[in-house]
């Protein structure tokens, strides 16, 4: 079978990522028939790099742009041989590069080196709690690899992805496992959905807000609708009462009766507390 198709049936763009779990860049198809977790070569500003198929999209958006880069061809079983082996030259180079740092007496955490698939340029990527500067540094990696080198400062989040672990969930960090970016997570998430906000129970390994919180944001907002507020009058089975909690995802209200009691009762059993609204008038 070809791997090549008709340009005018071919998909609109392809969303490659060079790096497991990296960010997804966007790619013309160039006349390529390629499928999700296929290796393809692509032109990058970096080099000529390896990198796999993330999806692959029929159409954009209304007014988005089409992608500006074109697939160069699909990898073969030699630069998937070649990727493997370059990434034990990255071993060796990320240990030279942390003595050199050392060396250089910089205050900087060296998280990664990456290679591109041709050999001519020599990524690392660090973490810093202020500006360093690695001028020096960097003449010094360029001397020792004779490529171009590239010093790249990212996130405590960014970290995270690259080194991997396990969440409090038990399960394997969903940065490292499925997630191709990181959305804005704030504080109104974890109040939306009722947790608690000790930084110890909603923050990831990376002492960062959790990803999650962001997954089921929508349902609880959802779920939260039907229920009355805290603090409304309400009927229930029990007699009338104050909403004093609301459990969302059990669609059930703890409500204070008579006497102080507390009861939890499901929402479906509940009515408003209807307030006379109008008195009746006097037959003249």
């Amino acid at each position: 079978m070809s791997d090549q198709v008709d340009d005018s049936q071919e998909p609109a763009a392809v969303g490659v990522c060079f790096r497991r779990s990296g960010k997804v860049y966007y790619f013309r198809p160039h006349g390529l028939q390629v499928e999700p977790g296929e290796f393809v070569l692509a032109e990058t500003e970096k080099g000529t790099d390896i990198g796999q198929v993330v999806f692959v999209r029929e159409q954009l958006e209304e007014g988005e742009a089409p992608p500006a880069e074109s697939l160069v061809r699909k990898a073969t079983r030699a630069d998937v041989h070649r990727e493997r082996r370059l990434q034990e030259k990255e071993q060796k180079a990320f240990e030279i590069c942390a003595r050199k740092i050392a060396t250089h007496g910089l205050d900087m955490k060296l998280v990664e080196a990456d290679y591109t698939l041709d050999g001519k340029q020599l990524t690392f990527s660090f973490t810093a709690e202020s500006r360093v500067d690695f001028r020096q540094l960097v003449q010094d990696l360029a001397q020792t690899f004779h490529c171009r080198i590239e010093l790249r400062q990212i996130g405590v989040r960014d970290e995270a992805k690259f080194l991997g672990g396990v969440g409090r969930c038990g399960r394997p960090l969903c940065c490292t496992t499925f997630l191709r970016g990181f959305e804005s997570v704030g504080i109104r998430l974890a109040k939306d959905q009722g947790l608690s906000l000790n930084p110890e129970n909603i923050s990831g390994v990376c002492d960062r807000l959790m990803c999650c919180l962001c997954f089921e944001h929508d349902s609880y907002i959802e779920l939260e609708k039907k229920l009355p507020p805290v603090g409304a009058s309400v009927m229930t089975p029990y007699g009338s009462g104050e909403v004093m909690n609301r459990l969302l995802l059990k669609q059930r209200l703890v409500v204070r009766v008579d006497e102080g009691k507390e009861v939890e009762v499901p929402v479906s059993e509940v009515s408003p507390l209807q307030e006379e609204v109008s008195k009746p008038t006097k037959n003249n």
